[in-house]
């Protein structure tokens, strides 16, 4: 049996635009760090095999910190390591994976032809690609087939499951069938696929290690991987230290800042989240945005807050007086009732607005 980790995508060195220049600069650090756990989490596994399959720079570039910290944690490890460069860090002589002499148990490959490395001491051999350009619109397995040589057969490439069109190394459940592989190690895409398999052949994309926005939320990792024979087991290891989350936060019949309280009572300080308000607002307690950001703000590393709720049903019940309000009211509900759901926001707004100038209260926030 050979025990391997598979992983993909850290994008080291990503911008972190969203964030300020402070904060951006500590993520690009906690991603390094990201490298030392990869080794550590080797070492504990005592894995046989790691593959990096595609993406590990964001760019064609490396900042000479970023460059020595995956250095140093690849030349540690005593298991054999394979990096299949992608569209985000496509291989060259001047790209980060050229300009160093690599320990001889990292293999980096160098060509979009798969190219084959036997390892005879663990029974496997172990074929790939790489990109070097920023598109390919060939698929890695087009046309590919392993040997049958009685040895347990990896793939590592980089690629999209997606239509034969892709710019991005169109893969397809057909090529993967015909490949031979025991098991395909992929990467590209940001989400954990699961243990997947097409025809004799088990592959998966494990997603990134950690998210970088609001596109890739929720639990970030890799995949330690067992193969014997023709059995494939995998199993998914948390590697994020920050999450980005998206909660809906229902404040109905709540004062909106003890909903939040109870919210971040319950939650990680060190994620990052974008907070939706849901559920019906109360016209004489409405969520004050700033104020319930800058408490967020307190907790969080990062936080923002939107507000996705409607209007109080109980405040429709007045549309009945026979009064200013109630006309006022009656007319906005009808308005309401006929409106798109891009203009609905913007009556709702009128409406409380309205309803302060005639009751003469503060305007609301």
């Amino acid at each position: 049996m050979l025990t391997f980790l598979h992983a993909a995508d850290f994008h080291l060195d990503s911008p972190f635009h969203a964030l300020s220049p402070e904060q951006a600069a500590e993520r690009r650090e906690e991603q390094r760090q990201l490298l030392t756990r990869l080794a550590s989490t080797a070492q504990e596994v005592r894995a046989d095999l790691i593959f990096l399959a595609g993406d590990l720079f964001d760019g064609q570039r490396a900042r000479p910190e970023t460059l020595q910290a995956l250095y140093q944690s690849l030349e540690e490890l005593e298991a054999e390591v394979f990096l299949a460069p992608g569209n985000h860090d496509p291989w060259s002589a001047a790209s980060p994976y050229g300009k160093l002499v690599w320990p001889d148990h990292v293999h980096i490959f160098s060509t979009p032809e798969p190219q084959r490395v036997e390892l005879p001491h663990l029974g496997a051999v172990v074929y790939g690609s790489a990109f070097t350009a920023l598109y390919r619109m060939d698929g890695p397995l087009e046309g590919f087939r392993a040997d049958d040589e009685g040895l347990i057969k990896f793939g590592c490439f980089h690629g999209d499951l997606s239509t034969v069109h892709s710019r991005y190394g169109p893969i397809t459940p057909n090529q993967i069938a015909a490949s031979g592989l025991d098991y395909l190690a992929l990467g590209h895409s940001h989400t954990a696929s699961g243990l997947k398999k097409a025809g004799q052949t088990y592959y998966a994309w494990p997603g990134c290690p950690e998210g970088r926005g609001f596109d890739e939320t929720g639990d970030k990792g890799l995949y330690l991987g067992e193969i014997d024979q023709d059995r494939v087991k995998l199993d998914f290891i948390p590697m994020a230290k920050r999450r980005y989350l998206t909660p809906r936060l229902d404040i109905t019949g709540q004062d909106p800042g003890q909903a939040l309280q109870a919210l971040m009572a319950g939650s990680n300080p060190l994620d990052i989240l974008r907070i939706i308000l849901v559920g019906e607002r109360d016209p004489e307690n409405e969520p004050d945005l700033t104020a319930l950001t800058a408490l967020a703000s307190t907790y969080f590393y990062s936080a923002s807050i939107y507000d996705g709720t409607s209007l109080s049903r109980t405040l429709w019940e007045r549309a009945g007086e026979d009064t200013l309000t109630g006309l006022f009211l009656r007319t906005m509900r009808k308005r309401l009732d006929e409106a798109s759901e891009e203009e609905k926001p913007g009556l709702e707004r009128a409406v409380r607005f309205g309803l302060a100038a005639l009751e003469g209260r503060e305007e609301p926030r």
